[in-house]
């Protein structure tokens, strides 16, 4: 299903219920850490919006929000329920919605990837504890009953709800990464032997009651998009085959835009991690995965993970199996990336893999996420970024702003 004219970056992407997206550049979720103490919206996010709607976005995509602050996958995570400040939200959205850009928000359950210092008995499709070691900073997560997964059905579709009247544009699952819906999408993870687990129709329920329910709050002409794995990238995990079954029935029932990434915390995949010499070269990271999927589906879809350059964008864009460009890190050094790459398809993010030195430092603080997450705080308070900022001042900064748990095991 190639496209019968080549893509500009420029171009306008239209929905099938008429939203339109003013070009085809994609600011994918990042992990902020900006939430107040009541897990609200504080001034410095909606600055930080503001600024990459004046840097040329087209559709923003918000840090994963939680719908369940009992249920939170990081200490400063926002969290849109029935106790949240809707004002806040509103200086939110109205901040981000500048210069025509669409804001979304991207709602999350972090079913067993909320640390141990959040959440003392975490919640998962099954009683399944994490890999690799993560055991130790994750606890051992009870195993979901039928009431439970019906009750946190709801909680997606009322902040869904809640999303559509605070002023955001769209809302996206957030349905890869190893959270709860990525966990119970997963055979490995999944092991339940009722209606929710065992065949990946079954599998596949979770995600489609969630869907369901967040179109009957937020009506058929709201846009609801998903993030999910191209695969799981671990053995019993995932995979590329049912990922493409769970692509084609979500079109089926009506979703408005699919975002390709892969991974979990156990597999990293969407930071790079092992991923072959010749993908990073390329750029992007799961453009193969989005080739067989273009075939078999016609939801546009995004593509995220490892775009570096204009010419790489540019080359996506013509494969036809694209429909958006996702970046996530370059915007965090270069919120005004899109309007350069608009101007100059010559435009190139030289980004560098900011280390201590120390292999074992760099793990131990999640230098690749924490490096990150300082740059936007920059941001926030108004201030420029350093593109060659200290590795070991972002972990000392990073460590008062969130105390050493915020070194513990986080989202990318």
């Amino acid at each position: 299903m190639n496209h019968a004219k080549k893509i500009s970056l420029s171009d306008r992407l239209i929905l099938k219920n008429g939203t339109q997206i003013k070009n085809r550049i994609f600011k994918s979720a990042m992990s902020e850490q900006l939430g107040d103490k009541a897990h609200n919206p504080t001034q410095g996010l909606a600055r930080l919006y503001a600024i990459w709607a004046d840097g040329g976005t087209g559709l923003s995509m918000t840090g994963n929000v939680m719908i369940d602050r009992s249920a939170l996958g990081e200490p400063k995570n926002v969290v849109l329920d029935n106790r949240s400040d809707k004002s806040l939200f509103q200086m939110w959205t109205d901040a981000g919605k500048k210069r025509d850009t669409e804001l979304w928000v991207q709602l999350n359950h972090p079913g067993k990837q909320t640390p141990s210092f959040l959440t003392k008995t975490p919640v998962a499709p099954s009683a399944i504890p994490l890999g690799k070691g993560l055991d130790k900073v994750f606890n051992l997560p009870r195993e979901l009953t039928e009431d439970d997964i019906w009750k946190i059905i709801k909680k997606f579709g009322e902040s869904a709800g809640l999303a559509k009247a605070v002023g955001f544009s769209g809302v996206q699952i957030h349905g890869a990464h190893g959270y709860l819906v990525s966990q119970f999408l997963s055979p490995h993870h999944n092991r339940r032997a009722d209606r929710w687990g065992g065949t990946l129709e079954n599998r596949s329920r979770f995600v489609l009651e969630v869907y369901r329910e967040m179109r009957e709050a937020v009506g058929e002409d709201f846009p609801l998009g998903i993030k999910m794995n191209s695969a799981d990238f671990m053995k019993s995990g995932f995979t590329t085959e049912d990922s493409v079954e769970v692509a084609k029935t979500l079109e089926e029932e009506g979703i408005d835009l699919i975002e390709i990434s892969g991974g979990t915390y156990e597999s990293p995949s969407m930071t790079g991690y092992k991923m072959k010499a010749s993908t990073i070269k390329r750029e992007a990271y799961f453009l193969e995965y989005a080739k067989q999927l273009k075939k078999q589906i016609e939801v546009p879809i995004v593509v995220t993970g490892g775009f570096r350059s204009g010419t790489a964008i540019q080359d996506a864009l013509d494969s036809g199996v694209t429909d958006m460009i996702g970046l996530a890190r370059p915007l965090a050094i270069e919120p005004d990336f899109p309007n350069k790459l608009l101007n100059d398809l010559e435009t190139r993010s030289n980004l560098k893999n900011p280390t201590t030195g120390f292999a074992f430092i760099d793990k131990m603080t999640m230098l690749s996420i924490t490096w990150y997450e300082y740059q936007l705080a920059k941001l926030a308070t108004g201030k420029k970024v350093n593109p060659s900022q200290n590795a070991w001042s972002a972990v000392f900064q990073t460590l008062a702003r969130l105390g050493v748990h915020g070194f513990l095991q986080r989202r990318a």
